[in-house]
């Protein structure tokens, strides 16, 4: 199952990247938004250290939507998603490989909004760094978990996959408000310790999100095909 999950990310990337609107739009929005935070903010006053971080994960969030829906687009518009699953694989394979493939995508583009908060909202990485990295990637896991289940909501013939998704969406909110105070405790120097608890909230909501896809999303890809 991971050697046909591996397939799946490789092919998707490859066919995103060559395509770029899924990748390319994810950072052009989230690029603006920061861009347009940074000019909200008076003259000569610093954003604060939460308000930055709260606007790099909404910037991760949206760019999250937009490659999500361009990855389980590319079945879709090929007419191509009975061929997955009429693959000789279970269909968490075609969750795990989206899923990475996400993954990749979104760190590709949070490489490009960190450096853009720092410049255009005068943030500086005065925390550590192993804590900022390990929020990261302990935020990005919960996001793409739920986002692969999402992608494969948001597809389909009638309005209550996209209704779904509306209902589902704030399930993100627990990692993304847990992303935003370790980013917060980084930009600002805190002692790690004081957003310690929020990790493990974001842990734990990762392994929900990471049970419900694996448990979920073979039936809500099958749909009614």
């Amino acid at each position: 199952m991971l050697r046909r999950a591996a397939y799946i990310a490789a092919k998707d990337l490859r066919l995103s990247v060559a395509g770029g609107q899924g990748p390319v739009q994810a950072v052009l929005l989230g690029l603006l938004l920061i861009f347009l935070f940074s000019l909200s903010r008076p003259a000569g006053q610093a954003v604060s250290a939460q308000a930055a971080a709260t606007i790099f994960w909404l910037a991760s969030c949206f760019g999250l939507v937009l490659v999500f829906n361009g990855l389980f687009g590319i079945e879709e518009l090929n007419a191509s998603r009975l061929g997955l699953m009429s693959c000789p694989a279970p269909l968490h394979a075609v969750w795990l490989g989206k899923g990475a493939a996400g993954l990749v995508l979104l760190a590709a583009s949070q490489l490009v909004f960190f450096p853009a908060v720092a410049v255009f909202l005068g943030q500086d990485l005065n925390g550590s760094v192993f804590s900022l990295v390990l929020g990261l990637a302990a935020a990005d896991w919960g996001l793409v978990a739920l986002g692969a289940l999402l992608g494969a909501l948001s597809q389909g013939q009638a309005a209550r996959e996209s209704l779904l998704s509306v209902i589902l969406f704030p399930l993100l909110l627990p990692v993304l408000l847990g992303g935003v105070r370790v980013f917060s405790a980084a930009f600002s120097g805190e002692p790690f310790a004081d957003a310690g608890s929020w990790l493990g909230l974001i842990l734990a909501f990762d392994a929900l999100f990471t049970a419900a896809g694996l448990a979920l999303f073979p039936f809500v890809y099958a749909g009614e095909d």
